[in-house]
């Protein structure tokens, strides 16, 4: 899953917080410059990433998007599936979707100083642009989709994933709701919380 997703799973915990967001920006031999806590934030990261990419339901979306997207269906099921959740987000969460966004981008810029380089100028956009807030809007998905297009060396069609999801958004929209409370479950055994 993407951005929101990851942090909405982090247990409320700042450290797991900055784990979750780093996981895809260090490797693991640089793992040792981070507290345990962070260190356990990323291998979160790395449990829920494997866990979603084995999940049949998820993989029945991934199939859905393979013929447009190829090998990039799985990374856009993730991007997808963040618009899906801030649309359930009060199915969720107790706490509003705003509310949310602005505690994690304060626990971001608190922690900037420990974030990879290449994170901290993401970091600082992310805010800047209220990027979590955008997930949920037709704009803010179109914009990240649009990144990642630009960012990918093969034909992708990221930005096709639009129409994908406004073609079949009933079917996404199920399919997520069948397998994130599974992926809730999953997480809270693992951490505990």
């Amino acid at each position: 899953m993407n951005f929101l997703a990851h942090l909405f799973l982090s247990c409320e915990s700042e450290e797991l917080v900055i784990g979750n967001m780093i996981a895809d920006f260090i490797r693991n031999k640089d793992l040792g410059d981070y507290s345990p806590d962070i260190q356990k934030g990323v291998f979160l990261h790395r449990q829920i990433d494997s866990f979603t990419d084995q999940h049949p339901v998820v993989l029945q979306g991934v199939h859905r998007l393979q013929k447009r997207h190829r090998k990039y269906a799985p990374v856009v099921i993730d991007i997808l599936y963040d618009y899906v959740l801030s649309q359930n987000w009060d199915r969720y969460s107790g706490r509003s979707l705003e509310e949310f966004t602005q505690w994690i981008y304060q626990i971001l810029e608190k922690h900037l100083s420990v974030l990879p380089e290449p994170l901290r100028h993401r970091i600082k956009g992310m805010i800047q642009g209220n990027w979590l807030m955008g997930y949920g809007t037709k704009n803010g998905l179109l914009y990240t989709l649009e990144r990642m297009d630009e960012r990918t060396r093969f034909p992708s069609n990221f930005v096709g994933a639009w129409e994908d999801l406004h073609l079949h958004y009933e079917d996404f929209d199920r399919e997520f709701n069948a397998f994130f409370p599974d992926v809730v479950a999953f997480v809270q055994e693992q951490c505990r919380c």
